[in-house]
Formats: structure tokens, C-alpha cells, sequence
């Protein structure tokens, strides 16, 4: 049997008779930058790095390498679940089969509008860039919500097509980032910074201090993307080892990246970098690329952020088209969803729907809220709250669902116990201090902003109620969710527990 048919054999087809199964052939490269993509590196360097310099002084290199140790913990529980439950649906599936189908419908909604808040505020913030590039050019100031609609066409359109002709997009976009930001890297490397090569940054013992879990919090929010390495099952070759490959190279690739630029940074102001990053945290990287490097690749900069963001934005949209179509081949959304492109085999009507909301969202923020930073920080950062409290509830429905299944043969105690208790537990530490500093994610002041943590809470309810309904109504289709297509129906009558397929 291959992992992208049921246990009969025949592709899963919706009650409509059309295939609900995508496909693809993307390789553990694309899977990779498509996962950085999300992280939107050139931001990330030229801005918050230097907030998290300013948050925990000279040793914020370390938040990056700690975040990576956790994640590439994580990862262990992670994968192994893509071994043994071969089905797409990434969160979806694995808390559906570990906690049960209700919480892991309920997981599927908080995934959606997390990503699509996520999706919501990078747009606004693409718009904002792209609109700055054309003024630094000698062109007009264009509002940022027009730049943005523009943005926001060329991503449909995008995202009607295979996925293969977005991952050739965010593969050029990310290797310019990335290439600029090695540069940067080299030179000031190359030169020794403002005082010398120091193993200062490094110093485990300046790392702890009132601002190591802001410094943390936003270290793990550049992981938040790599869900989509699984998410995307049915569209990549050989998943059973492409999967976990793309995934431990995306969280050892991302993590060294974020170190290595923040130690560069630090190291290009030696011991005044705490002092700069605190008064002046969005230049600080631009005038160091004008001090080592050049001048006139802040224009260039300028224009990669904005290709960032847009690249961001792809791959964002993209994670939310595919929770879209899982939930409609399960009937957990309108089966419409469901449909596949018979040519570009994408998921298509999804990625249109997603569009459209997040359009709907994008004016209604536009004609409310007149200042775009606070679009972009409220979306974002009601999003990654999201993620991250489903990271830390996906770590436990590893652990969870091998205790009650047992050890397969061939896994060891480490990769279904022990390193899943452990992600657990730092991961729900992480997103206690998320939520207890929401105002770091969202802006205001602390606890001003803890009513929209309502948002999430409302879709993981709904989610459940809609699990709930269909046990009692149509428990035909309840045995279906987590993209079982009914496989384990036989094997688990309460449709709570799930096995591998």
C-alpha cells in the first residue's frame, strides 16, 4: 500500500466522487525554504534580532541555540509520528490520533485562524514594505492597504497553481536573503567587528537575566512555519523520509542562521551593541551593513524585505489552504473545500477561500484600525500564540498516543517517551510566558490585550462542538476525521483512539 491511498487500495475520493488527495514533487530542499520562508529571514535579521539584543544584552546568539535544542527535541516526537501515521494533516492528524478526534478537530480550527491571523498581519506588513521600496526608488507614496491588494492578487493567483511553482518562488526569494545576510555575516566575521572576535556572546552565565524569556519568545516564534513539512505529505517524494530529513534540517538550518547573524551583529558593535539595539533597534542593522559592507546595499535590503514579506506571505497561505482542504475532505468545513485542481492538482477552491476571508479580514482591519503596525502585530501575534500552544498539545499527543499503543519496533524509548515529555514540558513553559507577556506579541501594555487570546479559545470550542455534532449525528463522518478516509473506524468503535495506518 503507498501512503497516499487507504487500506482498499483506491485514492480517497469525497461523496462527490472527485479525489481529495494532492500531490506534488517537492524534495527535502524546497520543504526546507519553504519552512524559512515563513520565518522571513532578512526581517528577522535586520529587525528582530536587534529587539532581542536589546531584551538580553551581548548573549542573545543563545536564544537562538536554545530554541533549536528544544525544537530539534520536538522534532524527535514529531517525526516519528510521520513514520508511523501516514496521512497529511500535520497537527491535525497527530492530535487526533493521540488526544482523540474532538480535540484534534478542535486543534484543526485553532491551526486555521492561527495561521490566517498570521497570514492577515504579514500581509499588512508586506504592503507597508513594498510601498517604502517604491518611494526609496524616487516613486510615489502609495498607501500601504493598495500595495497590499496587489500583494494579495499575486499570492491567488499563485496559490491556484501546483505547489511546485511556489516553492521555485520562495526558493529564488530565499536564496537572495540568505546570500545577502552571508555577506553581511562574512565581512563583519572577516573583519573582526568593532573590537575583535569575542566569546562574550557565547557566555552561557550573561544569558540568564530579566530578559532571557523575551529574548526566548522570540526565537521560537521563527520556528513557528516548520508544521509545514508534514503538512505538506501528499505533495512531496518519498515523505517517509523526506519529512523528517526537511524537518531536522529546516530547525538545525534555521536555528545556526539566527545564531550566527545575531553573534555578527554583536560582534559588529562589540560592546556597545545593547546600548544601540535599545535606541535604535530598526537601523541597527543597516548602518552596520554600511560599515562593513556597503552603502548601497540598503536599497537592496530595502527591497528584500519586501520580497520577504511577500514570500512569507506565500507560505502562510499556503499552510492555511491545506487545513482548509483537510478539513473539507473530513466534513469538518463544507466538502466544497475538499476539491483538487484536476490539472495543477492544488488545493485550489481551498486556496481561494482562504483568500477571499483573509481579504475580508484585511479591509475590515484597513477601514478600523488606522495604523498598519498595529494590524500586523495583533495578527501576528494572536497567531503565534496559536502555534505554539499547539506545539506544546502536539508534543503530549506523541507521547500519548505510543504510551497507549506501545513502542513500534525499531523506536527507541527516547524517540516516543522521552524527548515528547520533555518538548511538552519546556514547550508549555514557553507558552505560559507567551501568554502571561501577550502584550510582547501583540503590543499595549501587559494584560491590556489578554481578551483576544478569546479568539483562539473560541475556534478550539467550535472545533470541538463540530467533533461532538458529528458523533451524534453522523458518527460515519466523525470516524473520518484527522484524514483517517475510515481506516481505523474498525480497529477503534469509539472513534477516539486512533492507531497507525
Amino acid at each position: 500500500m503507498t501512503e497516499s491511498t487507504t487500506r482498499a487500495g483506491a485514492v480517497p475520493l469525497s461523496a462527490h466522487g472527485a479525489t481529495t488527495r494532492l500531490s506534488g514533487n517537492l524534495g527535502a530542499a524546497s520543504l526546507v525554504l519553504s519552512v524559512l520562508a515563513f520565518s522571513a529571514p532578512i526581517v528577522t535579521v535586520s529587525g528582530y534580532i536587534a529587539f532581542a539584543i536589546g531584551f538580553v544584552g551581548q548573549a542573545a546568539p543563545l536564544a537562538w541555540v536554545v530554541a533549536t535544542a528544544v525544537l530539534a527535541i520536538f522534532a524527535v516526537g514529531y517525526t516519528t509520528m510521520t513514520r508511523h501515521i501516514r496521512r497529511p494533516g500535520a497537527f491535525y492528524a497527530y492530535i487526533s490520533v493521540g488526544l482523540g478526534k474532538t480535540t484534534g478537530l478542535g486543534g484543526a480550527y485553532l491551526a486555521a485562524v492561527s495561521y490566517m491571523l498570521i497570514t492577515v498581519g504579514i500581509y499588512s506588513f508586506s504592503g507597508a514594505m513594498v510601498s517604502a521600496a517604491i518611494a526609496a526608488f524616487g516613486g510615489p507614496t502609495i498607501p500601504w492597504w493598495a500595495c497590499t491588494a496587489v500583494c494579495w492578487v499575486l499570492i491567488t493567483i499563485l496559490g491556484h497553481f501546483q505547489i511546485e511553482l511556489s516553492a521555485k518562488v520562495l526558493g529564488t526569494v530565499m536564496v537572495l536573503e540568505v546570500i545577502l545576510v552571508a555577506i553581511f555575516n562574512g565581512f563583519v566575521l572577516a573583519k573582526g567587528g568593532a573590537s575583535g572576535l569575542s566569546a562574550a556572546p557565547l557566555d552561557p552565565t550573561k544569558f540568564f537575566n530579566g530578559g532571557t524569556g523575551l529574548a526566548l519568545l522570540f526565537a521560537f516564534g521563527n520556528f513557528i512555519g516548520f508544521e509545514a513539512t508534514a503538512l505538506y505529505r501528499d505533495e512531496v517524494r518519498n515523505p517517509s523520509r523526506t519529512i523528517p530529513r526537511a524537518t531536522y534540517l529546516a530547525v538545525v538550518l534555521i536555528g545556526a542562521f539566527y545564531a550566527v547573524s545575531a553573534y555578527s551583529l554583536i560582534i559588529a558593535y562589540g560592546a556597545d551593541a545593547p546600548d544601540r539595539a535599545t535606541s535604535e533597534p530598526t537601523t541597527m542593522f543597516d548602518h552596520a551593513m554600511a560599515t562593513y559592507v556597503s552603502s548601497s546595499l540598503a536599497t537592496i535590503t530595502l527591497v528584500l524585505v519586501a520580497t520577504s514579506g511577500l514570500a512569507s506571505v506565500l507560505s502562510t497561505h499556503n499552510v492555511v489552504a491545506r487545513y482548509l482542504q483537510n478539513l473539507g475532505a473530513d466534513h469538518a468545513l463544507p466538502p466544497f473545500l475538499a476539491g483538487v485542481h484536476p490539472r495543477h492538482k492544488s488545493p485550489y477552491r481551498a486556496s481561494a477561500v482562504s483568500s477571499i476571508v483573509v481579504g475580508v479580514l484585511l479591509i475590515t482591519a484597513a477601514a478600523l484600525v488606522p495604523d498598519q503596525a498595529t494590524i500586523q502585530g495583533v495578527g501576528s501575534g494572536i497567531g503565534t500564540a496559536g502555534v505554539l500552544i499547539l506545539m506544546a498539545i502536539v508534543s503530549f499527543a506523541v507521547f500519548r498516543h505510543f504510551a497507549r499503543t506501545g513502542r513500534p519496533a525499531g523506536e527507541t524509548v527516547w524517540r516516543v517517551t522521552i524527548a515528547p515529555l520533555i518538548a511538552t514540558t519546556i514547550l508549555t513553559v514557553v507558552v505560559v510566558f507567551a501568554l502571561v507577556r501577550f502584550d510582547l506579541l501583540v503590543g499595549g501594555a501587559p494584560g491590556q490585550n489578554l481578551w483576544m487570546l478569546f479568539v483562539l479559545a473560541a475556534f478550539l470550542a467550535a472545533g470541538c462542538a463540530v467533533a461532538q455534532y458529528m458523533k451524534r449525528k453522523r458518527p460515519d463522518l466523525y470516524a473520518r476525521l484527522g484524514r483517517a478516509e475510515g481506516d481505523d473506524a474498525a480497529s477503534d468503535p469509539t472513534g477516539e483512539a486512533q492507531h497507525s495506518v
